[in-house]
């Protein structure tokens, strides 16, 4: 399979070209053939013109790439190695949402031919790879399971807006259905990643390490975010508190914020559901995410209150929130907390102006039902900086002091500018 891949004799192919799967798809095509599959023609339009509609790679990354993008499933047969790294959400009851894994696996099953391999690499729970998208496989293509067609699975690391922990340099976890398609797997991505192969000992395994990953950091943040309610109580800064604490050599360095996006705030409820399947019922898990996703409506209290004692009315007044995307410097707006903070603030008669130098207004207003303004205009009770851009963390108090209503409020969600406003009424988490 491997020589055949090098020597270009047969193609990989790459089902899903969002964050996860166009850097895997062009680091792949600088070794072999390649074929990037996507659902979107206009997604599909934009990568055959070397621009990323993720807003993450450059177009020289294009460059030197033996790539054919396509959205016809047909262009698939030519592959005998795929890569399915698709987005797996969750839907509004905060359950798993396994139809775009689901689709895109009937879609491989329907070209796969005997000798073929599948390899996994959107997020699930444990069981998930097996359980549910081989029948599919087998049901699809007639072929039978490890005899005719094997499997593995390989979680995605990537870290949107991240220059440094780029997908070469990230160690990666691989998985087989049996001891052949282990070594088979681990040679190919072993053809691209330079950080390294570990070998897990099976694909359940590797679901569950990679579903841990954030669900270790989203119980973490949200002790951080309880603390914020506990301190706020009390009248302290809680990052003054961190920054005492973490002064001793193994406190672990974790923060209080909004928590969205498509790992930590999505990733947790898969592993509670399979729980929830087993019988148990995850506290720990589960309280952790209550909390996490409390913490936009309590900002959004936190400021009205704060407007309340400063003599301004609530009805009709003026909140600027600056940044809607779920992180610094990237511009995807999935599951972004900015979205519950501006609709609570609406649920109070507030007008709420967003703006953001990296998210599209057309995105926004079809996802959350609101878009940006151009820039800032006249004066506002309240500035919320709610996302780190770096635009922002540039900026001096008299920039947003010129914008603020005599006692007007400067929320800094995540504390960046607390050694920097010395003027104005300030709060942060």
């Amino acid at each position: 399979m491997f020589q055949n891949l090098i020597n270009k004799d047969t193609k990989l192919s790459v089902i899903g070209l969002g964050y996860v799967g166009l850097p895997i798809a062009l680091e792949f095509a600088r070794k072999m053939q390649v074929v990037g599959f996507d659902i979107k023609a206009d997604r599909v339009e934009k990568m055959r013109q070397s621009i990323d509609p993720s807003d993450e790679l450059e177009a020289s990354d294009f460059e030197g790439c033996d790539i054919h993008f396509s959205c016809h499933p047909e262009d698939l047969k030519a592959a005998t190695f795929h890569v399915v790294a698709v987005p797996t959400p969750i839907n509004k009851h905060n359950l798993p949402d396994l139809n775009p894994l689901l689709s895109a696996t009937k879609t491989v099953g329907s070209i796969l031919k005997k000798g073929d391999y599948v390899v996994f690499e959107s997020t699930v729970y444990p069981g998930c790879t097996e359980e549910d998208c081989v029948p599919i496989l087998e049901r699809e293509s007639g072929l039978r399971f490890n005899e005719d067609f094997k499997v593995g699975y390989s979680p995605e690391r990537i870290n949107p807006g991240d220059k440094e922990h780029t997908l070469t340099k990230i160690l990666k976890i691989v998985s087989g259905s049996d001891a052949e398609a282990l070594e088979v797997i681990s040679e190919v991505y072993g053809s691209i990643i330079k950080a390294g192969i570990y070998q897990a000992s099976s694909i359940k395994v590797a679901e569950a390490a990679k579903i841990i990953e954030n669900t270790q950091r989203d119980v973490n943040i949200a002790l951080m975010n309880e603390l914020s309610l506990i301190f706020n109580r009390l009248n302290i800064n809680t990052y003054e508190v961190l920054e005492a604490a973490g002064t001793k050599w193994n406190f672990l360095k974790f923060f209080p914020g909004l928590v969205g996006g498509h790992c930590i705030g999505v990733d947790p409820y898969y592993l509670t559901y399979k729980a929830s399947e087993l019988g148990i019922h995850s506290k720990i898990i589960t309280g952790g995410r209550v909390i996490n996703d409390g913490m936009a409506p309590h900002i959004a209290n936190e400021i009205v209150k704060r407007l309340i004692s400063a003599g301004h009315p609530i009805n009709g007044s003026r909140v600027l929130v600056m940044g809607a995307t779920f992180k610094e410097n990237v511009s995807d707006i999935r599951n972004s907390k900015v979205a519950d903070l501006v609709h609570e603030l609406q649920s109070f008669s507030v007008n709420v102006e967003v703006v953001d130098p990296h998210a599209s207004s057309d995105d926004l207003m079809e996802e959350y039902g609101y878009g940006l303004v151009p820039e800032p205009t006249g004066k506002y009770e309240a500035i919320v900086v709610a996302v780190n851009h770096a635009d922002y963390v540039k900026m001096e108090e008299s920039h947003f002091g010129s914008f603020l209503l005599p006692k007007g409020l400067f929320v800094d969600v995540k504390g960046v500018f607390r050694d920097k406003i010395k003027q104005l009424d300030y709060w942060s988490l």
